[in-house]
């Protein structure tokens, strides 16, 4: 698994810690649920958002009939 590293400040660390201890995990845990969870809920969006783009086809598209014309008969002068 790849490491990153980003900077926090002592105040913010240190709560967190404390976070951490009263849950009976770790710093490094509560931060890769974070992440994760935060990853998770942009694919849900996605998924959601795709979800309602197929549906709004079924809603609004029409059956156009077969097509009796050929592109070059589009294009005849």
């Amino acid at each position: 698994m790849p490491n990153i590293t980003f900077s926090l400040d002592e105040e913010t660390i240190r709560k967190v810690r404390k976070i951490a201890l009263e849950k009976d995990t770790t710093l490094t845990a509560l931060v890769r649920d974070f992440l994760s969870s935060v990853a998770k809920r942009d694919e849900q969006k996605k998924k959601t958002a795709l979800k309602k783009f197929k549906a709004s086809f079924k809603t609004l598209s029409r059956d156009m009939g077969s097509r009796k014309w050929t592109r070059e008969s589009l294009y005849e002068r």
